[in-house]
């Protein structure tokens, strides 16, 4: 009987030791990989503004007036996108708003976007479409790493690169897909620093510069 409580209370210490052990890994991820469990999420918000649009085609001038500002407000540059819903399909003021957005440094898009709202006859609606990036959880430091037996990556791995690069890329889709070579690149003028290189002359290829002493008459 009293070996039946010994060997009771040995196993009961095992497993008492197995749950400390445990606890003691301070819920370390088991990321043995070098890739970050944070990766940046990229997000896209849509903004409208429905303009009216003249008999003749035209925008009025109060409605150019209204698209410039908004484009401001918009702080509208390199990145954004701007896509045009006309069902009535006038170029003029097409052309207008072109003109507004090329002031910021911005193109048109050519496709049309699906409008979440019917758009009233009679007017335009301009989307400008941005997207931004993240990453949600960082800085993580929920991991204790002293105890990590298992030699995972720390949860922490990665957060400052993920979310630098996050801040720094100028259009945040790029993350998602990065944007393909121009049709018009001219390679010439792309390599003409590599050039200017190559066929600078060595430094030092003249003679040394000497410099004439002379001692005590």
């Amino acid at each position: 009987m009293k070996d039946f409580h010994m060997k009771k209370m040995s196993s009961l210490l095992l497993i008492a030791l197995g749950l400390s052990m445990t606890a003691c890994t301070g819920g370390v991820a088991d990321n043995r990989s070098l890739n970050s469990v944070h990766q940046p999420v990229v997000s896209q918000a849509d903004y409208a503004l429905d303009l009216n649009v003249a008999p003749n085609g035209n925008l009025p001038a109060q409605e150019q007036y209204n698209l410039s500002r908004w484009f401001e407000a918009m702080n509208l540059g390199y990145g954004d996108r701007i896509f045009i819903v006309n069902p009535d399909g006038g170029m003029a003021a097409r052309a207008m708003v072109e003109a507004a957005a090329s002031r910021h440094g911005v193109k048109v898009s050519e496709s049309v976007p699906a409008a979440a709202t019917p758009v009233i006859p009679g007017t335009m609606r301009v989307v400008v479409t941005r997207s931004s990036a993240r990453v949600p959880g960082c800085p993580d430091w929920s991991a204790d790493q002293e105890n990590n037996f298992n030699n995972a990556t720390s949860r922490n791995f990665g957060c400052a690169v993920n979310s630098n690069l996050s801040a720094m890329v100028a259009d945040s889709s790029d993350l998602v897909q990065g944007k393909q070579a121009g049709e018009t690149t001219d390679m010439a003028q792309a390599s003409k620093a590599i050039q200017s290189y190559r066929e600078a002359e060595p430094t030092g290829s003249g003679a040394l510069a000497s410099s004439a002493t002379s001692g005590d008459e």
